[in-house]
C-alpha cells in the first residue's frame, strides 16, 4: 500500500516472537529506507511553507488527498480487491486515476497483497502483520524484503478477475508513467501554473506533504485500526472499530466490521458522516454509476455480533 516493489530473500533465521517458530530474517530494501525518510523530512519541511503558501494552493493539496484517497478506498479496496460493488467504465477509469495519485502501486499489486492479507490477517503470510509491532504493521513492512510466505499465498490467489479488467491491466503496464504525471507532475505544475505558486511551495506542500499523510492515513488502517479498538462483531481476531482510523481514512476504521463482513460494500453496519466513501459510493449509484452494491443483513450481523462478538459494552450498558 505504498511505492516500492519488494521482493523475496531468503536470509538467516530467526524466532518469531509471536509463536515462537523459527522464519526467515528478511532484508532491509535501504532504498525504500531512504525514500520514506527523505519524504517524511520534506513533509515536514512543507508544513513550515504552509503559512507562506497561496491559500488555493491548500485547498488543492486538500482536494488531491481526498481524490487520492478515494482511490484507495472506493477503488482498489471496496471496488476491485472486495468487489462490494460494480461500477461501469467512466467512474473506474475515474477511481483509477485518482489511484495513481495515491501513489500505493498499481490496483493489481494493491488488491494482491490486501487479499493475501485478509486471508491470511496476523500471520507470516500477511504482508503488515500487526502481531509485530505497531512500526511494523504502519510502515517498517515497507522497509523489508516480503516474507516469503507472502509471495507463496499471493501466488495461490485467484486473480482471473483483475487479470480481465482492461483498466487494471491498463494501469499495471503504464503505472510508472501514470505515477510521475499524477503523484508528481500535475501536483506540483497546476499550482505554478494557474496562480503562480512557487516552485518549492508546490512541491514541498502539494507533492511531498500530501502525499506523506495520504500514506499515514492509509497506513493507520493497518496499524491503529489492528491494534486499538472495539470488537463488537468478532472478538477472537485482531482488526477494531478504531475511531483514529475512521476519522482519518474516510470510513476504513470500522476494521473489526469489515474483516467480518468484507463482502459489505458499505464496512459498517451504521450510516455515519465519518464514512464519506459509503456515501460517495451512494451518491455514484444514485447517478446510475455505481450498481450492485452489496450489504449484509441486519439480522445477520445481530446472529454473529451475538455469536462472537465481545458483548461488554452491551452488558455495562444493560446495567
Amino acid at each position: 500500500m505504498a511505492p516500492g516493489n519488494l521482493t523475496m530473500a531468503s536470509q538467516s533465521e530467526r524466532k518469531d516472537p509471536a509463536n515462537g517458530q523459527k522464519t526467515p530474517q528478511r532484508q532491509i530494501v535501504w532504498l525504500n529506507v531512504y525514500f520514506m525518510a527523505m519524504l517524511h523530512l520534506m513533509a515536514l519541511y512543507g508544513i513550515y511553507r504552509i503559512p507562506g503558501a497561496n491559500p488555493r494552493t491548500w485547498i488543492w493539496s486538500a482536494l488531491l488527498h481526498y481524490t487520492a484517497g478515494l482511490g484507495v478506498t472506493a477503488g482498489a479496496h471496496r471496488l476491485w480487491c472486495h468487489r462490494s460493488y460494480k461500477a461501469t467504465w467512466p467512474l473506474r477509469f475515474i477511481l483509477m486515476l485518482w489511484n495513481c495519485i495515491a501513489g500505493q502501486n498499481d490496483i493489481f499489486e494493491w488488491v494482491r497483497d490486501h487479499r493475501v492479507h485478509h486471508k491470511n490477517s496476523e500471520t507470516d503470510a500477511d504482508p503488515h502483520n500487526a502481531k509485530r509491532g505497531f512500526f511494523f504493521s504502519h510502515v517498517g513492512w515497507l522497509m523489508v524484503e516480503k516474507h516469503p510466505d507472502v509471495i507463496k499465498k499471493g501466488k495461490q490467489l485467484d486473480l482471473s478477475d483483475l487479470y480481465e479488467d482492461k483498466i487494471v491491466m491498463f494501469q499495471r503496464r503504464h503505472y510508472k508513467k501514470l505515477y510521475i504525471l499524477f503523484n508528481m507532475i500535475i501536483p506540483i505544475a497546476v499550482p505554478c501554473y494557474f496562480w503562480n505558486e512557487s516552485l518549492s511551495n508546490a512541491f514541498f506542500i502539494s507533492y511531498a506533504l500530501r502525499y506523506a499523510f495520504n500514506l499515514n492515513v492509509t497506513w493507520s488502517v493497518n496499524s491503529f485500526a489492528h491494534m486499538w479498538g472495539t470488537r463488537p462483531y468478532d472478538k477472537n481476531i485482531s482488526p477494531a472499530e478504531s475511531m483514529v482510523a475512521i476519522v482519518a481514512s474516510s470510513g476504513e476504521g470500522y476494521h473489526n466490521f469489515h474483516h467480518t463482513f468484507p463482502q459489505d460494500y458499505a464496512t459498517s453496519e451504521f450510516s455515519t458522516p465519518l464514512n464519506f466513501t459509503k456515501i460517495f459510493i451512494d451518491v455514484w449509484a444514485l447517478l446510475g454509476l455505481a450498481y450492485d452494491l452489496k450489504t449484509v443483513s441486519k439480522e445477520a450481523i445481530l446472529r454473529r455480533r451475538m455469536r462472537t462478538g465481545d458483548l461488554q459494552h452491551q452488558k455495562q450498558h444493560e446495567k
